[in-house]
Formats: C-alpha cells, sequence, structure tokens
C-alpha cells in the first residue's frame, strides 16, 4: 500500500485529502473529517430528533463519504459534498424511525427535553378516528376532510367539490355529529382520568 505524507497535514486541499484517501494514504481521511466534524456534528445535530439519532446518523454518513470517496465528482466543495451526505443520512434515519419510533433517553439538560407523548396511543387515537371516518358517507367525509383536516375554507371547499357553501357546511355538521357518536367512548375515556 503507497502511502502519502504531506509536509503539514493542514497544507493540503480537501481535495488534494479526499485523492489522497482514494489512493490509499490511511491518514488523509481522518485529516479531512478532523476539519470538518464539527460542522457535520451540529449539521446532524440539527437535522435530527434526538442526539443519538444525530450520532447514528453521523457515523452512518461518515462511514458512507468513506467508501465512496472515489465517486465524489469536483462539482461541489468536500465539504458541500460531506455535509449532503450527512443530511442525506439523517432523513434516512428520521423515514426508518417512523416505522418504529425512539425516544432520547439522555438525561443531559442541554438537550431537547424529553418527548412525553405516548406515540402508541396517538397511533391507536389516529386509527380510530381513521375507521369512524371510513364509515361514513362519502359525501360528509371529503367535506370533513377538506375542512377539517386539509384547513379548507367552507367557500374554498365547496369550489373544490363543485357544491354550495351551505352544502359543504351541513355535510360537515352531519359528518361531525356521526363522527362524535362513534367516538363517545373516547371522550368518556378522557373523563375518567
Amino acid at each position: 500500500m503507497r502511502t502519502f505524507r504531506w509536509e503539514t497535514e493542514d497544507s493540503a486541499s480537501d481535495v488534494d485529502l479526499l485523492a489522497a484517501h482514494v489512493a490509499g494514504d490511511r491518514h488523509a481521511f481522518s485529516t479531512l473529517l478532523r476539519r470538518h466534524y464539527d460542522h457535520l456534528w451540529h449539521v446532524a445535530k440539527r437535522t435530527s430528533y434526538t442526539p443519538e439519532d444525530a450520532a447514528d446518523a453521523l457515523q452512518e454518513a461518515l462511514l458512507s463519504a468513506h467508501r465512496k470517496a472515489a465517486t465524489f465528482r469536483h462539482d461541489a466543495a468536500v465539504r458541500s459534498w460531506l455535509h449532503t451526505i450527512v443530511v442525506n443520512a439523517c432523513l434516512d434515519r428520521i423515514r426508518r424511525n417512523k416505522a418504529r419510533p425512539a425516544v432520547s433517553l439522555s438525561s443531559d439538560e442541554r438537550d431537547e427535553p424529553r418527548e412525553t407523548r405516548d406515540r402508541v396511543a396517538e397511533l391507536e387515537l389516529s386509527l380510530v378516528i381513521e375507521r369512524a371516518l371510513e364509515l361514513l358517507p362519502l359525501d360528509q367525509r371529503t367535506a370533513i376532510v377538506a375542512v377539517d383536516l386539509e384547513g379548507f375554507s367552507t367557500s374554498e371547499a365547496a369550489s373544490l367539490l363543485e357544491v354550495p357553501e351551505g352544502t359543504v357546511k351541513s355535510r360537515c355538521a352531519r359528518g361531525r355529529k356521526k363522527l362524535a357518536a362513534s367516538l363517545e367512548y373516547f371522550r368518556d375515556e378522557g373523563n375518567r382520568s
């Protein structure tokens, strides 16, 4: 294995260090990381929901950059290339976590406060509400979704659904009444606690 030694590590450009890494210099990538690690860590923390996810995503990103250094196309700065890899790793982790949410275990006061929401209960409630919406007649369901869930005004919903505003109002009123009856159990549960 051929190694490259710079007179001083700081004298080499980022592109030179990346090229040296690709050519087999064992120290070039670590020098590159020393230059940019703080920036990349802050990017990961700002993009992730928890410090643990930020650390994991950053590790995955740096491993990916290490492995794919030969694919660097020189159409951007090395720092921008690393930045993009870190952001993409964070977004990938967020997508994966949607299927199995995690809560930070950190007790460090500088970190964001722990999330106290019960995500399982929220998911169950959203499934119950979705099921209750499915039981509504189509015209009432579409009116409620447009006004209450999508946030359209009554006039916007009327235009969207191609019906008069009064029709949208009456469909919403009838649909909300049926939803309230379907979800009465949850109102009773909330009053017991």
